[in-house]
């Protein structure tokens, strides 16, 4: 039972940042939004690695495709990627303090918007504009705030 209880704060968490991409927010602060399920998923990979992992990743990103309407397939190719990194990297992330995790996420959320931008780049021509830098250094820096609230949602129950 405490399995699915676990999964189900997971699941829940992953939903709600799944609602941070499609709100629609003013201009402004829709060129700063960060990739809020790459984060939670990052930290829930970190967390427990057990738990989620690179089908979990695709599978997320399948659905952002849908949600967001971009081309099939580059969500989940950017998160599956990146979570294969984390899951190589867990157990010395882990031992690492918050600003040296922030450099971890820079790095992924870095190479997940070159690959975004170049899947795009593929299908049409797409000038890279200043915007494109925002979000990457948005997420990094609502690093802690993820890494602590979902601390707490984990430690809240002893969730494994």
């Amino acid at each position: 039972m405490n399995n699915y209880y676990s999964f189900g704060r997971i699941f829940l968490t992953i939903i709600m940042a799944m609602c941070l991409i499609i709100v629609p927010w003013p201009s402004f602060l829709a060129s700063i939004n960060p990739d809020w399920v790459l984060l939670v998923l990052i930290y829930w990979t970190i967390a427990v690695p057990e738990r989620i992992g690179i089908f979990h990743a695709w599978t997320i990103g399948i659905l952002i495709d849908v949600l967001t309407g971009r081309a099939f397939g580059q969500y989940a190719l950017a998160y599956s990627l990146i979570i294969y990194f984390c899951l190589i990297m867990h157990k010395r992330l882990r031992q690492f303090p918050l600003p040296q995790q922030g450099l971890f996420i820079f790095l992924c959320l870095l190479f997940s918007q070159m690959l975004l931008f170049w899947l795009n780049n593929i299908q049409r021509p797409v000038q890279l504009h200043t915007s494109f830098w925002l979000p990457v250094f948005t997420g990094t820096l609502c690093w802690p705030l993820i890494y602590t609230t979902l601390r707490r949602i984990r430690l809240s129950r002893r969730t494994k």
